[in-house]
């Protein structure tokens, strides 16, 4: 759970355990009073404020923390002075207010020389409110009950009630009209990452979940601590369709060493076996020699299951395990260049294929060892390395969420809504589309229902979403 973007309303209280997460610090509100707010709402808040100044615009803190003591005796007091139905509109129970975070609070603002105090000066002074809204963003802040989502959010209009989600998540809401309920449920699609050498896949899709505030985060594809570059990595409901992209060729430049051989196969790894090279064999030919299917032992330092165990965790038991081969084809390979006992070279190759297996087999058929010392994906299926971004461009807000089918190519079919339950119940329907594979249906609101699959003359629902 992030911390930042964590639903917390009716339906999702938040946990005693959550809470020790935030780290509070004390700020003043409109009337000089000892308030508190998370630490990163602190910062953003100040930077919002010093922003409105700018803009001739003066507001200020008109309550932020609540401990729950403080919540309840606020559900009370409500309780007291509306009908049930007005009460739930307008105060969460205790430990269902965003406000025992610190991440959410509400301004007031400063209108002739005073603050404004009710509800009647709010709306005479709602546009203010309505400008201060469109800034937002930029702070990572979103206003959480908008006027136009109370069946979504639960609680009326509340222009002065902002919440800190972080300025990615907070722009991607702005740009598509998302409360925070909507922003966990919609956000999908696939987002291309040049992964830098050093840190897991895992590392790059954690990265990727803080940044965007989501849990549901996958990749397509796994690229070893020692390998760089293309990384596709799916978001949301796009994760259902990791296995297409994960299927298709994958282009690498792989650096070698000739001479040696690790127990991992690269340069990471223990030294195991050496051997002198002889520089006069023909290592283009060689090279070009393997553009062909065959196979491939798979290496022991991987995640491939023997017995229903890792083949990595035999290894790292010392424990003696018949390696698998594997049918992989070598689409195309180049000798790129040579000096002494390295070279490197760029290869085209299937899925399931290793490259540092290839490179051991390489190694044998120059008569000597050889380890793979750099290794970069530079295509997976249709994406290039140059489409990528970096982890630290993410970061910044500079990437592409590419959506699901831009990245598949399927047909795509808008439906009308007497279809449109059909296919989100997972019914079988008729070709009349004359869909010779897959389909991608979407509804007329242009969000994606399913891919459907060919089954004869019938269509069958394959990925539901």
């Amino acid at each position: 759970m992030n911390k930042y973007t964590v639903l917390i309303n009716k339906q999702n209280a938040i946990k005693p355990s959550h809470l020790k997460k935030y780290k509070l610090l004390p700020i003043k509100d409109y009337d000089g009073e000892e308030d508190f707010l998370e630490e990163e709402t602190h910062k953003a808040y100040k930077k919002l404020c010093t922003f409105l100044k700018k803009k001739n615009i003066e507001i200020a803190l008109n309550g932020a923390y609540r401990t729950i003591e403080h919540q309840q005796e606020l559900y009370k007091r409500f309780q007291q002075e509306l009908n049930l139905e007005d009460v739930s509109f307008r105060v969460a129970k205790p430990m269902t207010s965003e406000h025992h975070t610190g991440l959410a609070l509400d301004f007031t603002v400063k209108v002739n020389g005073e603050y404004i105090r009710d509800d009647k000066e709010i709306q005479k002074n709602i546009k203010i409110y309505q400008e201060i809204a469109t800034y937002l963003p930029k702070f990572g802040f979103i206003l959480r009950y908008p006027k136009d989502k109370v069946e979504i959010t639960g609680y009326q209009y509340e222009p002065w009630h902002i919440r800190y989600v972080g300025v990615i998540p907070a722009k991607i809401m702005a740009e598509n009209n998302w409360t925070l309920e909507e922003y966990l449920t919609k956000l999908s699609g696939v987002i291309y990452v040049n992964k830098p050498s050093g840190i897991t896949s895992f590392d790059v899709v954690n990265t990727i979940s803080n940044i965007f505030g989501i849990k549901k985060v996958g990749h397509t594809g796994t690229l070893d601590p020692l390998a760089e570059g293309v990384l596709v990595v799916t978001l949301g409901k796009a994760t259902k369709i990791a296995e297409l992209l994960t299927a298709e060729d994958k282009e690498y430049i792989a650096g070698v060493l000739l001479g040696v051989e690790t127990d991992t196969l690269d340069i990471t790894g223990k030294v195991i076996k050496s051997k002198p090279v002889d520089i006069s064999k023909d290592i283009e030919k060689i090279i070009n020699s393997y553009q062909k299917t065959y196979h491939q032992e798979v290496p022991i330092y991987s995640a491939i299951k023997v017995k229903g165990k890792k083949l990595y965790e035999y290894a790292r038991e010392n424990k003696k395990v018949e390696l698998p081969k594997k049918e992989v084809t070598i689409k195309e390979i180049k000798l790129l260049s040579t000096d002494n006992d390295t070279f490197l070279f760029k290869a085209l190759v299937t899925k399931g294929c290793y490259i540092r297996s290839l490179i051991r087999d390489i190694g044998k058929s120059l008569d000597t060892y050889a380890t793979m010392i750099t290794l970069t994906r530079t295509k997976q299926g249709k994406v290039d390395i140059n489409q990528t971004n970096t982890l630290e461009e993410i970061k910044q807000g500079k990437y592409k969420i590419h959506t699901i089918d831009e990245v598949l190519n399927y047909p795509v079919i808008t439906l009308e809504e007497d279809m449109v339950f059909k296919i989100r119940n997972g019914q079988k329907i008729p070709n009349i589309y004359h869909i010779e594979n897959k389909v991608i249906f979407k509804n007329q609101k242009g969000e994606i229902l399913g891919i459907y699959k060919r089954e004869k003359e019938m269509l069958r629902t394959w990925k539901n979403f």
